[in-house]
């Protein structure tokens, strides 16, 4: 029987090792049925179940659902947390739909439920329909191979144990055991894609193939088996291409580009799934701007793009949640001799000495006698320029910049040793040809910035 083939299928996808289970419960069929089938089964397996209810506030049936999945737990003596969210109001705060905010609040809902009682799995009641307008969904907004895999029975702490069932299935089994749900109005008002999807789209698709949901569902089965292999191939090679973590995420472009570009879209998907947390809102337009940055003729160059920022500098592709701020812009005094506290927490030192020696980035020697005016230190303006040693021109501080491949946002931060408007030292780059230290100068010093 239906019944009894339920139960075990969903026993079976229960991992041995969970004892505890928050059930995201709408009060509809499909998450009535869900807990009732939970339930059943808990005895067998010492399983504690916590129900979680979002009231989004959305339709004025919102409170009767809320009221309706409580009374429910306590008759069947489950644990309940119910939440209430101004959904329509997170939409605007945050710049996305109606659909998007709902599912946000609830998901930060059960998240935070499943912290709080220690549960090892999130129930959902998504089944075989959901999975298929899930699939046209994703199709028409424009996704890309990884997103037909559509959604997976166990996807880390979210457990869908009815995804291979349709909701004719659940119906009958809500009818079979005597069940009674919410029906929500809104699953029927043609604002919604998917309601729009499920009600008009679907059925035109049905006429053409009976079969159309079903051979949709199985197409999925068979990406999702493809899927996992890209997934161990991008593992495989994701550490090969990280620069750095610490500022976001620093990525090589050479090796990135060495890759054949099914793998290269894949690792710039991981990319951004490890910076936002996630990949909802994210499609293949947004992974092959990214693609055409990293692999375009400009060296520095950004996009905006949804929860993350990306910019190209040069030989790295960098991620981030946000664009950096920019540095705060300054110009200071300099004690001679003494010490400068900088801004970034660097030093500038200035100390007498009796000779040069080897200068090094980080470390010059000035004649301060043959300098006219007193010395400040200040950050890039727009024009700057200078006479670098050995140089008869004077050079563009930009051009400098671009030929050591000096990213934007570390040319505002680079400190400048001026004497009055004659730039001395681009310091940590290059020193200008003015002051240097002869055997004829009487009183050098050493400049360092630590």
């Amino acid at each position: 029987m239906l019944v009894d083939g339920l139960e075990q299928r969903v026993l079976e996808s229960l991992p041995e090792d969970v004892n505890s289970v928050v059930v995201a419960v709408s009060g509809g069929v499909d998450s009535v049925a869900l807990l009732h089938l939970l339930q059943r089964i808990s005895s067998s397996r010492s399983l504690v179940l916590h129900v979680a209810h979002l009231n989004h506030r959305i339709r004025p049936e919102a409170d009767g659902d809320a009221r309706f999945v409580e009374e429910l737990c306590c008759r069947l003596a489950i644990r309940y947390q119910g939440e209430c969210c101004d959904v329509p109001e997170l939409a605007a705060q945050e710049k996305i739909s109606l659909e998007m905010a709902g599912r946000v609040a609830r998901r930060r809902l059960l998240e935070r439920v499943a912290a709080d009682t220690g549960a090892q799995l999130i129930a959902l009641g998504h089944h075989r329909d959901d999975q298929v307008e899930t699939l046209l969904q994703r199709l028409i907004r424009g996704t890309g191979i990884s997103g037909l895999a559509g959604m997976a029975v166990r996807d880390g702490i979210w457990w869908r144990p009815l995804l291979c069932y349709s909701r004719r299935q659940l119906l009958d089994y809500a009818h079979r055991n005597r069940l009674s749900w919410r029906e929500d109005a809104s699953n029927q008002d043609p604002a919604f894609v998917r309601n729009r999807l499920r009600t008009r789209i679907l059925p035109l698709l049905e006429e053409i193939n009976p079969q159309c949901g079903e051979r949709l569902v199985v197409l999925s089965r068979q990406i999702a088996e493809e899927e996992g292999y890209w997934h161990e191939q991008v593992m495989a090679c994701f550490p090969s291409i990280v620069a750095s973590a610490s500022d976001g995420l620093r990525l090589l472009r050479p090796p990135l580009l060495s890759f054949h570009p099914a793998l290269r879209l894949r690792l710039l998907r991981e990319a951004m799934r490890q910076v936002r947390g996630h990949l909802q809102g994210i499609e293949a337009v947004h992974l092959r701007a990214m693609d055409a940055l990293l692999r375009g003729a400009r060296s520095q160059a950004q996009l905006d793009l949804s929860g993350c920022w990306v910019a190209r500098r040069y030989e790295h592709l960098w991620l981030c949640r946000t664009a950096p701020e920019p540095p705060p812009q300054y110009v200071l005094p300099v004690k001679v001799p003494g010490e400068t506290l900088l801004p970034d927490g660097r030093r500038l030192v200035i100390t007498p000495v009796l000779r040069a020696e080897v200068e090094t980035r980080h470390r010059v020697y000035f004649d301060l006698t043959a300098v006219e005016s007193s010395l400040s230190v200040r950050t890039w303006r727009p024009g700057d320029r200078f006479i670098p040693l050995g140089m008869l021109g004077h050079k563009r501080l930009k051009r400098l910049f671009s030929d050591l491949q000096i990213d934007k946002e570390e040319r505002l931060r680079t400190p400048l040793l001026v004497a009055g408007e004659t730039l001395l030292w681009v310091a940590g780059l290059q020193r200008s040809g003015f002051g240097t230290v002869t055997p004829d100068t009487a009183t050098p010093v050493r400049i360092e910035l630590l």
